[in-house]
């Protein structure tokens, strides 16, 4: 029996598909992947408009702003909570127009209310015509749960979004996508700029890193109690891939003794134009009753970047994981690269992230019928369907409470990164 509840589960444009629009586990609401689709045709008509008269009304991307969070709003009503408990919004763009206008219907709606974000550019979206795919997680009022703006000393918030920087609720801590800018949001960070004609004065990834982690994470974590060493989960964009060994070099000198979950994956862009990297974490109050507690499972060791997964009260948070060992994807997903389009590849990669979650679930005190958040970022939209499709075999067909956007993968054939949250009740 799973301990969470599936919020308005729809099935999708008549397939076998049921995708899980929320989901409620304790006092948790997440809501994930969502873009502003009728689920039967695609682009509601709204936001579509009309096509005689493709200049007419609102504009496009406002319509769709407000289409997703008019949906999220009566969603969160319908379970009893409401917008001033969101903790937290994630937010992927295929191109970098469509954010402004969306930052002006979520600001018309939140107010002065808007919890931490993280706003990226990935290559496609999900729906054909889609512009915008929003994730966010809230929580239900009461028993201690008050959101509170803890605003770090030194970090800076961007002027049209207006998001806060850095949230307490009850024992946990969550810090906004960080990336390397200046106090003026006009270029770099003093501290994270190497002049162009510095040849081997440092390296841009390096430097960038090393700044977001100390000058904006550790004093985002601080100002609500918590601390690196507290730090539960991260994500971490690149706008180079091949960054990624110089990134994890640093990332260990910091988070080697204490680790936290981790996902890396490839970004098209950031609102920076010379930021190569943008982070985002959430951790738990050095003083609080929740304990940060990190779970191993050596079997999965080369499918991930981080430790297994990272437990923190009643939230198991996984490692990125993706199918691979110790040479790369594995002997069964290269060997049915031919099979792509039918499908193979993706449903081996499947099977072997699923089967690894699950045992990782298990290891945290939970299970895979748990699950409140399943991100793929993969190399190719087509992948999704037959993913979902094991997702149904795990599941016995029970709703999922999926996202998925197309980017650049750092593994050659694995074109499935899988980013998971999980509950765990008690």
């Amino acid at each position: 029996m799973s301990d969470v509840k599936p919020i308005a589960p729809v099935r999708i444009g008549q397939t076998d598909i049921v995708y899980a629009q929320g989901v409620r586990a304790g006092s948790w609401l997440f809501f994930t992947g969502h873009e502003a689709t009728d689920f039967e045709h695609g682009i509601a008509a709204p936001v579509a408009g009309k096509p005689g008269l493709p200049l007419g009304g609102a504009p496009r991307y406002l319509r769709e702003g407000r289409f997703i969070f008019d949906r999220f709003a009566r969603l969160i009503a319908g379970e009893g909570g409401d917008l001033r408990h969101i903790v937290r919004v994630d937010q992927y763009y295929p191109r970098a127009e469509c954010v402004n206008p969306y930052q002006r219907a979520r600001k018309a709606l939140l107010k002065d209310y808007v919890p931490p974000s993280t706003s990226v550019l990935m290559e496609e979206l999900l729906t054909v015509g889609a512009n915008m795919n929003v994730s966010l997680l809230a929580v239900l009022p009461g028993e201690g749960r008050e959101p509170r703006a803890a605003r770090p000393e030194g970090v800076p918030v961007p002027q049209h979004s207006g998001f806060i920087a850095s949230l307490a609720c009850g024992d946990y801590v969550f810090v906004a996508g960080q990336m390397p800018n200046n106090e003026a949001m006009t270029g770099l960070d003093p501290k994270a700029y190497r002049p162009p004609n510095a040849v081997w004065n440092g390296t841009d990834i390096r430097l960038q890193t090393e700044f977001l982690i100390t000058g904006r994470l550790k004093p985002g974590l601080e100002a609500g109690g918590s601390s690196l060493k507290n730090a539960i989960k991260a994500q971490v964009y690149l706008t180079d891939i091949n960054d990624l060994p110089e990134f994890m070099d640093v990332w260990n000198a910091h988070f080697a003794d204490s680790p936290c979950a981790l996902t890396v994956v490839a970004t098209k862009g950031l609102a920076l134009l010379e930021s190569k990297i943008e982070i985002n974490i959430f951790g738990v109050r050095d003083a609080g009753r929740i304990r940060k507690q990190v779970v191993d499972h050596k079997a999965s060791a080369h499918m991930r970047l981080g430790p297994a997964a990272v437990r923190a009260g009643d939230l198991l948070c996984l490692s990125a994981l993706y199918a691979a060992d110790d040479d790369g994807a594995l002997p069964a997903v290269r060997a049915s690269a031919g099979l792509r389009y039918l499908g193979a590849p993706a449903q081996h990669q499947m099977r072997a992230i699923l089967g690894a979650a699950a045992e990782i679930c298990q290891a945290g005190g939970t299970s895979l019928d748990n699950v409140v958040r399943a991100h793929h970022f993969v190399g190719d939209l087509n992948v999704v369907y037959p993913a979902l499709r094991i997702w149904q075999e795990k599941l016995d067909g029970a709703p999922i409470p999926f996202g998925a956007v197309r980017t650049t993968p750092s593994i050659p054939h694995c074109d499935i990164v899988m980013d998971m949250w999980a509950y765990r009740p008690g």
